[in-house]
């Protein structure tokens, strides 16, 4: 949930690879595989696509709905 709340706050770039790595405050995340994971599993996009680079990670209506779960619970 950490990196989704990181997505969340805009703090978070994804870059635009087919396995998309996640940074947070310009580090790369040290769970690559969870980044993957979120990526793949529709929770997180890149805000714009493009061919290479890191751009803004954004939350998908899936992210949203799994952070509001887990802040109700």
């Amino acid at each position: 949930m950490a990196m989704l709340r990181a997505v969340a706050a805009d703090r978070a770039q994804m870059s635009s690879s087919c396995e998309p790595d996640l940074f947070v405050d310009g580090f790369a995340c040290c769970d690559q595989m969870t980044a993957h994971l979120l990526a793949h599993g529709g929770y997180i996009r890149p805000e714009v696509e493009v061919s290479a680079g890191l751009v803004p990670a954004r939350l998908t209506e899936a992210g949203h709905a799994a952070l509001l779960i887990t802040q109700a619970a």
